[in-house]
Order: C-alpha cells, then structure tokens, then sequence
C-alpha cells in the first residue's frame, strides 16, 4: 500500500501518530484478542503505535534482514507509478524502492519503476535538501501526516532529510536531541533545524532555516516564514507564534 495510517489505540477512530509509506518495514509485537490490529514498531525510527491488520503485510525473517542491511532507493517524485505484486499503484515521494544501485530484488515480489529516485544512505547537500522541501510547499498539515497531501511539522523535516539522507526521529523533542547544538541564530546556516515552543512550554515545533532568514515549516500549511531571534514571524499577520528555544545541526558541511 502507498500510505497507512498508524494509530495511538487499535481503533480506527483512534489519532493518527504517524504513517507508513510504501518500502517502510517494521516488527509486530502485540495483536488485539481478535486480530485486528497490531501494534508495530518502525523500523527507521523506532515509532510505536497499531496498524489495521488489514493493512499488514508479512515478509520473511530473512527479507528484513536484508531490508535492514542493503542501501534501497527511495523515491524523488511527488507522485510516481510503481508496478507492484503485478498491479500498478501510485507511490509519493519519500517511499522506499527495494532496488539496490545494481540489481532489482526479487526473493518477495516482482517491482518495476521508472521514476526518479537516489540511493537512500547518499547524502545531499543543502541545495538538494531545499529543492526537496519546497516539493512539499502548501501540503496541509494533518497530525502524524508524512505525505505531501497531509504532513505534520516533524513529519515534514523527517522525509526531506531522510530523502537527503539522513536519519531523523519522528517528533520534534526526539529531534531536537540529534546531530550538533547551534548556540545562536547568527551562527546558524541553511538546512538547520530550528525549534520552538508556545507560552513556555516544552518543544512541540520544528522548521528548516533556507536562506535569508527565511523558515520552512508546516503550520497550518508547509510554508514560508521569516524568522528571528525571538521565533517565527507569522507572513501575513507580521506577529510572533512560536518562540525559538533551539537550533540542531544535522547537515554535514
């Protein structure tokens, strides 16, 4: 399946904390009494949370293992057209592609795609990084969203660094904990990442520093917004909405 929704609790009108995309593998530990659901963790992030068991799909012991151990492809386009188990489905950017940089893996299901992609451990420079962001410019934001049509703050600085990449943890505290600490915003540099926090409480809000002072996040909407010492300025209203707390390098220069 191209999107599946992760939930907090095994019932569909349970919260959205986070989704799967085509190629994302995970383990199982927990079934409901009736099969329903599972609950899984992520593999790339270590996310927790329950599945329909509809939705599941099993591989062998020894295809993980080789999903955990070989460098894949993961998708560049928007939306690209993927033949899979012999029937054709549509893929969003971010999706990981069980080809290696030499040969087409085919223990599971026969794959054929034709889209752009680059290997997923190759990591790209801030040029790239920004072009992949501004892919993602006006999705709306949806909680625990990783899509261009539904995707959440650390959502958003997830995929594009992963498609960069680079590995980050899926919420914005969880990030904040990674890569190096940036003591001021006159010392940060394009691709860093910026935190904040409302009325002084605890980080809940995460967007890449492009050029210029401007702010890539997803608020309502991806957009761009200007930033400063004390935050996020709002475009439209020119007013404070989020207060910086902290910058997190990740790119390497």
């Amino acid at each position: 399946m191209s999107l599946v929704p992760v939930r907090q609790s095994p019932d569909h009108r349970s919260a959205q904390v986070t989704q799967l995309l085509f190629g994302d593998h995970y383990s199982t530990y927990e079934t409901t009494a009736d099969g329903q659901w599972h609950r899984i963790r992520i593999e790339f992030d270590e996310y927790e949370g329950w599945i329909s068991s509809v939705q599941h799909f099993m591989v062998s012991e020894d295809y993980f293992d080789y999903l955990n151990k070989t460098d894949f492809k993961v998708s560049t386009d928007l939306v690209a057209s993927l033949l899979f188990r012999k029937e054709l489905m549509q893929i969003l950017i971010g999706s990981v592609l069980p080809i290696s940089s030499t040969e087409l893996f085919q223990i599971e299901e026969q794959l054929a795609f034709n889209g752009s992609s680059k290997n997923m451990g190759e990591k790209r420079d801030f040029e790239f990084l920004r072009e992949t962001a501004m892919k993602y410019r006006n999705a709306p934001y949806q909680w625990g969203g990783k899509s261009p049509f539904g995707i959440d703050c650390s959502g958003l600085t997830q995929q594009v660094f992963r498609i960069c990449g680079y590995r980050l943890r899926r919420d914005a505290w969880q990030q904040y904990q990674q890569g190096e600490s940036v003591s001021s915003l006159d010392s940060a540099l394009p691709g860093d990442l910026l935190f904040f926090n409302q009325d002084g409480g605890r980080i809940g809000h995460v967007g890449i520093l492009l050029e210029d002072g401007n702010l890539i996040h997803a608020s309502g909407r991806v957009r761009l917004d200007r930033v400063d010492a004390a935050g996020r300025i709002h475009t439209q209203s020119g007013l404070h909405s989020h207060h910086l707390v902290g910058i997190r390098r990740i790119l390497r220069t």
